[in-house]
């Protein structure tokens, strides 16, 4: 059987496609597994007790039946959507209405709508890239062009930094002097700019200045500044240093329920000129008819009445912030005993992940991933969200690896451990 060019490029072997691979085998085969390499939101339980109370009252009014047996707007469940603009409005003082919002199928859907609207060929002959300040990011973002990938990014810069006292510590900066002075920039090859608040996958959090020097920089060449928000504010707000969130119509910010606790109902948010909403509503229309619903119908009473919001600033974020903590004190366990400078971990700022770099590690982290798959232990390897700039003379890229810091602490400390020993394993064969 013959695939056509589309068929083949989102067949191919991808960096996405290996992670929610490796997720959904090690939930279904039963095996035993550190499962430190997805991004599925931990379990918390008085978070998961409020979805279930809720279940039982969008059940008992009806709200449950009529989400699954009707379909929306392509823009997005009425409900949820009006919930949404008033509480944006409410919080922040934004001057939203519902022409300012569209639901998608989760915002992975949202992106590969969004990078192919501002990404690709033009009628005036152009072609545009989307631009990443800061690479590493989001795996998910590679291969979601429909034609060939249009990315392009900068190295970041690395500082050395300290956490609660302790070394050992880095953080990435956008490298603004190389940004702004891109020829693609100058040339009007750039069709939008994006990044993720928290970084995902390395937990950073750009900083309110380096926010404001984007937007100006997006705003002076008329394109949007597309802001990743999955792990951010509102909710679930997992950020642990101080950060403002700013909106105007020159920016696009996407959401998700996904890291709230509910990666299942598939529930996208994104906040927009009324245009882009509208491009929004006729893309679900073509590839989906519309979107769930069911997401909308849970969120909505939950939005309205704050209550999503104030889990997210008493039990997601307080439970995240302590995993990082935990996580930290195994990692400097582990890499105790003549390996400590063999690990640098990126500060801990959000998210839900922890960013381990092995400065001169003598084998590609791909390998230290398949050895650390062989034996029970799943991570991510770092080169595939180094998007959007050749990595092949730039060996940070190989020596980092992306774990979750969303399981119990004996699966922390088992598969730490396990890291810890593949590491020491490689650089004694090296040596």
């Amino acid at each position: 059987m013959q695939f056509s060019r589309f068929g083949q490029k989102f067949t191919r072997q991808s960096g996405i496609l290996q992670l929610m691979d490796d997720l959904g085998r090690a939930l279904s085969e039963g095996k035993p597994v550190n499962m430190l390499g997805g991004g599925n939101p931990a379990h918390i339980p008085a978070v998961e007790q409020v979805f279930a109370d809720t279940l039982r009252q969008i059940a008992d009014n009806g709200a449950a039946i009529e989400s699954l047996a009707n379909y929306s707007t392509p823009q997005g469940d009425a409900c949820l959507i009006a919930a949404l603009a008033a509480y944006f409005r409410r919080r922040y003082g934004w001057d939203v209405t519902e022409q300012n919002i569209a639901l998608t199928n989760g915002s992975q859907n949202a992106f590969f709508y969004l990078f192919n609207l501002f990404g690709g060929e033009f009628d005036d002959g152009s072609d545009k890239s989307i631009l990443l300040p800061l690479s590493p990011e989001y795996i998910g973002y590679a291969d979601t062009h429909i034609g060939a990938p249009r990315f392009l990014s900068v190295p970041p810069l690395i500082e050395n930094a300290e956490h609660n006292g302790q070394s050992g510590f880095f953080k990435y900066r956008i490298d603004f002097a190389a940004l702004e002075n891109l020829p693609a920039l100058r040339e009007g090859k750039i069709g939008a700019i994006c990044c993720s608040r928290p970084t995902n996958p390395s937990g950073n959090v750009l900083t309110d200045g380096e926010m404001a020097r984007l937007d100006a920089l997006a705003l002076a060449h008329r394109v949007p500044l597309i802001i990743d928000n999955a792990y951010g504010m509102p909710f679930p707000d997992i950020i642990h240093v101080p950060a403002r969130l700013d909106w105007h119509d020159n920016i696009i910010l996407c959401f998700s329920l996904s890291k709230t606790g509910l990666p299942g109902v598939r529930t996208g948010i994104v906040l927009a000129a009324p245009e882009v909403v509208r491009a929004i509503a006729s893309l679900n229309a073509i590839t989906n008819l519309a979107p769930t619903r069911f997401g909308a119908a849970v969120a909505a009473p939950l939005i309205e009445s704050g209550t999503l919001q104030q889990l997210s600033e008493r039990e997601i974020q307080p439970f995240y912030q302590k995993q990082a903590g935990l996580a930290v004190s195994l990692l400097k366990k582990h890499f105790s005993d003549g390996l400590e400078s063999s690990l640098k971990i990126h500060l801990p700022e959000g998210a839900i992940f922890l960013w381990l770099w092995f400065p001169r590690l003598p084998v590609p982290a791909q390998t230290l991933y398949q050895r650390l798959k062989a034996r029970g232990t799943l991570v991510i390897p770092g080169e595939p969200f180094f998007i959007g700039f050749d990595t092949a003379n730039y060996p940070h890229a190989r020596e980092c690896v992306r774990i979750s810091i969303a399981q119990d602490e004996a699966t922390l400390d088992q598969g730490i451990a396990a890291i810890a020993e593949e590491v020491r394993k490689a650089f004694a064969g090296a040596a």
